[in-house]
C-alpha cells in the first residue's frame, strides 16, 4: 500500500519539472502531494496506528482497507482528470468517490474504538475520527468551487474555507493525533507525563477554533477569522508542549525527528502569515492572492518534511527482516540527512523572500532534487531488502524499530555545511545569471569626477545624499544638483507599481527595485553633469530620465554646452535587455518584406478549436506562463519576445456566454509583466496589476458578452508589451452562433524589429513605424502554409487586431462575405432582404469580429489586410480551396 504513496510522490516530481507545459500548474503540484500522495498516506498510516494503540493488529489489513484505498486514488484521479479537462460531472463523480472513501474510514474507526478494551492512547484514534469526518466537508466545498457560477468574493470565501477544512481539519489534526505517540517513539523516549491529557484538552480547542474559522470565512469579513485562526494555533502549542520537554529529554538525532519538528516550525510560522494576512486583508480576493505566498510554507516546509521524515521512519518497519535489517535499512534512508534537511530549508527560504526570480527557481529545483534523493533513497531501500537472503529475514520481530545510527558531529556539520554551501551557491548563480537583480558598485569613479574636457576636479571630501522617489513612470526630482567635486549618493524609493532601477551613464545603478523596495547608487565624485534613467526596456522611452546637474565648477557653460552637444553620444551607456536600433545591426536589415518562409515550412495553426456542444456554463482553468523566448517572425529573422507561455499570441481560449475563466499568471520573466482581459468586466486594480518575476496572482472573470476578445499585458509601456508578443485572444461564442464546416482564427499585430535575438525597438514603436505587419506572429506565413478549405462549406474566420497601432481591413480576394459580425453585433446575415454582401471587416486595434464565406469553386484565394502596405510587409496569406 505504501507504493501508492511513492508513486504520487514521484507523480509530483514529474509534474514539478514539466510545470511550464502544464494546465493549471500551480493546483495541479498542490493536488498531487496533497490530495495524491499525502491522503493515502493519512488513510494508510492512520489505520496501522488506530490498529495498533487500540491493540487489533489485524484490523487494519485484508480486502476492506484496500477497498478504501482503492476508492480513494480512483476519486483522486478523477479529480485531477475532471480539473484538468474542465469536466464538472468528472469532479463531482472523483469528489463523492474521495469523500466516501474517508467517510468509510471514519466509521471503521469508530468501530474499532468500540471493540477495542481501553487504551491509553486511544485519544489518538479521536483525532483521526475528527479528521476523517472534516474531509466529506472540504471535497464538497472543491466540487462547489469547480462547478462554477460563483461571484469573486463568494468564490473566495469558499477557497479559503476549503483549505482551512482540508489543510488543517483533515491534515492537521491527524498530524497532531499521530505525533502524541509517534514524536517520542522517534526520540526512543518515554511519552511525557501529562502528553495525554494535553492531547485530550487541545482536540476541543482546535476543533473550536477551525470551526469558528471556517464560518467566519464564509460569513464574515477577513479579520474576525483572524481569531478562529488563533485558536487553533493554541490549541496546537497546548498539544506540543510535551512535544518539547520530550526533545529535551532526548535531543533529536536523525534525518526522520528533525524533518518532522522543520515541518512544524513551518506550519506555525505559516499560520501566523495567515493571521496576519487576515488582519490586515481589505476583501476576500485579496486574501486569495497573498495566501498563494503560503503554498511553499505549507506544502512544502510542512507537509511535505513530515511525510518525508515519517516514511524514513515508519518504512524499516514495514520492510522488517529483524533489527539488524530494520538498522540496515534505516541507515539507507539516513544518507545525507543533515545536508538533505538544510537544502529543503535553505531552499524554502528562498522559496518565499524576496530574491531575484532566477534565483527562486533555482532554489524550487534545488528542492525537488531532495524529493527525487528521498525517493530514490526509499527505492534503494525497498530493493535491498527485496534481495537480502533469506537468512537476512530469518530473525523477523514484530518489536524490532528503526535506530538510526548516531551521527558523528563532524559529519553532522559536513553535511550541514554542503547545504549551506549548495544554497550559497544557488544564490550566487541565479545573481549571475541575473545580474539586474543585483547592486552593481558603481566603477566608473574616473568619469564622473573629470569635466567634458576631461579635467579633473579636485575632491571635497563631503558627500551630497539626495532623495529621488519612482511613481509612475517618473523619477521625482528628475534633476538633482551636487557641488562638482562632492561624492553623490542618491537613495531611490520605488513607490510606483513596477520594477525599476536607475542607471548613470558611468555605469553605476542600483538593483532592479521592487514596488516598495528601496536601492542606493554611489555615483561616486561628480564633475560634470551626467545622464541616468530608468534601465527596463522601453521605461526611459516614458520619460524616465534623470539628470545630475555638477554645480560650482570651473567652465560650466562649456561644459554644459558641451553636454547638450554630446548627449546622443550617452545612448551607448543605454542597458536595454537586447533592445537597440536597426543602425545598430537590428532585424530589419535581415527583413525581405516580400520574402515567403521556405518550403517545407508548417505556420501556427490558424483553426479554432470547435465550439463545445453544451451550453451549460463552465469553469475554465488555465495557467499563462510569462517567457522570454526568441522566436523567428519572419524567414531569417529572430527576436526575444516577451510571451504567454512561449508563443506569440498567447493561446487560444474559448468559451461561452455565462463561462467562467480563473487564470493563473506566473512571471517567469526577467521584468514585471501583468494581463487584462477584455473579454471580463472588473476593476482593474489588483487583477491587472503589474507582478514581478517569480511571483504569480490569480485573475478570475465571467464573459458575460461575446465577441472576440482581445488579452494582453497591461504593464507600461503597455505599447511596448504588446508589440513585443503579449497578446492573445479569447472567444465567447454567441448564444445562436451556427456550425460552420471550418473556423479559423487571425490575430493581426505589428513587428517593431530590435536586432537579431534582441527585443522590439522602442524608438520605431514611438514613431510607430513598424517594420512589418504579420497575420499569428510571422509574416507571410499562411502565403506559403495555406489554409484549406472545400467549395460549398461555410467558412468561418474570426479576426482580431492586437495593434497595437495599425487598422486591419481584412478582405478575401476573389470572395465575398455573407455574414458580417463587428464588435458584438451582427452587420449582415445570409438572408439579408437586400441580398447585400460585404468585401471588408473593418477592425480598430483591440477590435475583433468575424466573416463567414462559400467558395464557388476550387483555386487559390488569398486574403490581406486591404491597407497594401500592411499587406505588402507581411499581412496576408491564402486560401486553398479544393472540390
Amino acid at each position: 500500500m505504501n507504493a501508492v504513496v511513492a508513486g504520487w510522490l514521484a507523480l509530483f516530481a514529474v509534474a514539478a519539472l514539466a510545470h511550464p507545459f502544464v494546465p493549471a500548474a500551480r493546483w495541479l503540484l498542490v493536488h498531487l502531494l496533497l490530495l495524491g500522495a499525502v491522503s493515502n498516506a493519512v488513510v494508510i498510516w492512520s489505520g496501522h496506528f488506530a490498529a495498533s494503540v487500540l491493540r487489533l493488529p489485524e484490523a487494519d489489513r485484508g480486502a476492506p482497507a484496500a477497498l478504501r484505498l482503492a476508492g480513494l486514488n480512483a476519486g483522486a484521479v478523477a479529480v485531477i482528470a475532471g480539473m484538468l479537462t474542465g469536466r464538472r460531472p468528472l469532479v463531482l463523480a472523483g469528489g463523492t468517490l474521495v469523500a466516501t472513501a474517508v467517510a468509510v474510514h471514519a466509521v471503521w474507526l469508530v468501530r474499532l474504538l468500540r471493540r477495542a478494551l481501553p487504551s491509553r492512547f486511544a485519544l489518538t484514534v479521536r483525532y483521526y475520527v475528527a479528521a476523517a469526518a472534516l474531509l466529506p466537508a472540504g471535497a464538497a466545498t472543491g466540487v462547489v468551487m469547480a462547478r462554477g457560477g460563483l461571484s469573486d468574493n463568494g468564490a473566495a470565501r469558499l477557497l479559503i474555507a476549503h483549505e482551512m477544512v482540508n489543510l488543517l481539519g483533515w491534515l492537521g489534526l491527524t498530524v497532531a493525533g499521530t505525533l502524541v505517540t509517534l514524536w517520542p517513539t522517534m526520540l526512543r523516549t518515554r511519552v511525557a507525563d501529562g502528553a495525554e491529557k494535553a492531547a485530550r484538552t487541545a482536540l476541543p480547542v482546535l476543533l473550536g477554533g477551525l470551526g469558528a474559522a471556517v464560518l467566519a470565512a464564509l460569513t464574515l469579513p477577513p479579520a474576525p477569522t483572524a481569531a478562529g485562526v488563533g485558536v487553533f494555533v493554541a490549541g496546537l502549542v497546548l498539544a506540543g508542549v510535551p512535544w518539547i520537554r520530550e526533545a529535551r529529554v532526548r535531543t533529536p538525532s536523525s534525518f526522520a525527528a528533525w524533518s518532522v519538528a522543520a515541518g512544524t516550525v513551518w506550519l506555525l510560522g505559516a499560520l501566523a502569515a495567515l493571521t496576519a494576512i487576515l488582519l490586515t486583508s481589505p476583501s476576500w480576493p485579496s486574501v486569495v492572492e497573498r495566501t498563494a505566498a503560503l503554498t511553499a510554507p505549507l506544502a512544502g516546509g510542512w507537509m511535505a518534511q513530515v511525510l518525508m521524515g515519517a516514511l524514513s521512519f515508519l518504512a524499516p518497519v514495514v520492510l522488517g527482516g529483524g533489527p539488524t535489517a530494520v538498522r540496515s535499512t534505516t541507515a539507507v534512508l539516513e544518507r545525507g540527512g543533515p545536508a538533505r534537511l538544510t537544502l529543503v530549508n535553505l531552499s524554502l527560504l528562498l522559496c518565499v523572500l524576496p530574491v531575484p526570480s532566477v534565483v527562486r527557481v533555482i532554489g524550487s529545483t534545488v528542492l525537488l532534487g531532495v524529493l527525487m534523493a528521498f525517493l530514490t533513497l526509499l527505492a534503494t531501500a525497498v530493493r535491498a531488502r527485496a534481495t537480502a537472503r533469506p537468512e537476512d529475514q530469518s530473525a523477523a520481530r514484530p518489536e524490532a524499530r528503526p535506530v538510526a545510527p548516531r551521527q558523528r558531529p563532524y559529519r553532522v556539520l559536513g553535511g550541514v555545511a554542503v547545504g549551506v554551501a549548495v544554497a550559497v551557491l544557488t544564490v550566487a548563480g541565479g545573481g549571475a545569471a541575473d545580474v539586474r537583480s543585483l547592486p552593481v558598485a558603481g566603477s566608473s569613479d574616473d568619469a564622473a569626477a573629470a569635466t567634458e574636457d576631461g579635467e579633473a576636479v579636485p575632491p571635497t571630501g563631503r558627500t551630497t545624499t539626495v532623495t529621488v522617489t519612482v511613481r509612475g513612470m517618473r523619477f521625482t526630482p528628475d534633476t538633482v544638483e551636487v557641488p562638482a567635486g562632492d561624492r553623490l549618493v542618491i537613495k531611490v524609493h520605488n513607490r510606483g507599481t513596477d520594477q525599476h532601477d536607475l542607471v548613470l551613464e558611468t555605469g553605476a545603478r542600483t538593483a532592479r527595485l521592487a514596488p516598495g523596495r528601496q536601492g542606493t547608487l554611489d555615483a561616486g565624485v561628480v564633475g560634470r553633469d551626467l545622464d541616468g534613467w530608468c534601465s527596463v526596456v522601453g521605461h526611459r522611452q516614458m520619460g524616465m530620465v534623470l539628470t545630475v546637474e555638477a554645480t560650482g565648477s570651473p567652465g560650466q557653460a562649456a561644459a554644459d554646452a558641451a553636454g547638450r552637444e554630446g548627449h546622443e553620444g550617452h545612448e551607448g551607456h543605454e542597458s536595454h535587455e537586447g533592445s537597440a536600433s536597426a543602425t545598430e545591426g537590428g532585424g530589419e536589415e535581415a527583413f525581405d518584406p516580400m520574402a515567403e518562409p521556405p518550403a517545407g515550412f508548417t505556420g501556427r495553426d490558424a483553426e479554432l478549436p470547435p465550439a463545445r456542444e453544451d451550453t451549460a456554463p463552465r469553469t475554465h482553468r488555465r495557467t499563462l506562463t510569462v517567457r522570454d523566448a526568441v522566436r523567428e517572425v519572419a524567414p531569417g529573422v529572430g527576436q526575444r519576445l516577451w510571451t504567454f507561455d512561449g508563443t506569440a499570441p498567447g493561446p487560444v481560449l474559448r468559451g461561452r456566454v455565462g463561462d467562467v475563466f480563473e487564470i493563473e499568471l506566473v512571471n517567469s520573466g526577467t521584468i514585471g509583466h501583468s494581463v487584462d482581459f477584455h473579454a471580463g468586466a472588473l476593476a482593474p486594480d489588483r487583477p491587472m496589476r503589474t507582478i514581478p518575476p517569480g511571483e504569480s496572482l490569480t485573475y478570475r472573470f465571467t464573459a458575460t458578452r461575446s465577441g472576440v476578445w482581445m488579452y494582453h499585458c497591461s504593464t507600461m509601456p503597455m505599447s511596448l508589451h504588446i508589440a513585443n508578443g503579449m497578446f492573445g485572444a479569447v472567444v465567447i461564442d454567441p448564444p445562436d452562433l451556427p456550425e460552420a464546416d471550418r473556423e479559423y482564427l487571425l490575430v493581426q499585430s505589428e513587428l517593431y524589429l530590435g536586432p537579431q535575438g534582441g527585443t522590439a525597438d522602442p524608438d520605431k514603436l514611438t514613431a510607430q513605424r513598424p517594420d512589418a505587419v504579420v497575420f499569428n506572429g510571422y509574416a507571410h506565413q499562411y502565403a506559403r502554409d495555406r489554409l484549406t478549405a472545400r467549395t460549398g462549406e461555410r467558412v468561418r474566420v474570426w479576426v482580431l487586431d492586437a495593434g497595437p497601432n495599425r487598422s486591419s481591413a481584412f478582405h478575401v480576394v476573389g470572395s465575398q462575405f455573407d455574414t458580417v459580425y463587428q464588435e458584438g453585433a451582427h452587420r449582415l446575415r445570409p438572408d439579408d432582404p437586400g441580398d447585400g454582401g460585404a468585401q471588408i471587416l473593418s477592425l480598430a486595434p483591440g477590435s475583433g469580429g468575424f466573416v463567414e464565406l462559400t467558395f464557388p469553386e476550387a483555386g487559390t484565394y488569398p486574403f490581406v489586410s486591404h491597407i497594401m502596405s500592411d499587406a505588402e510587409r507581411g499581412a496576408r496569406g491564402a486560401f486553398e480551396v479544393t472540390n
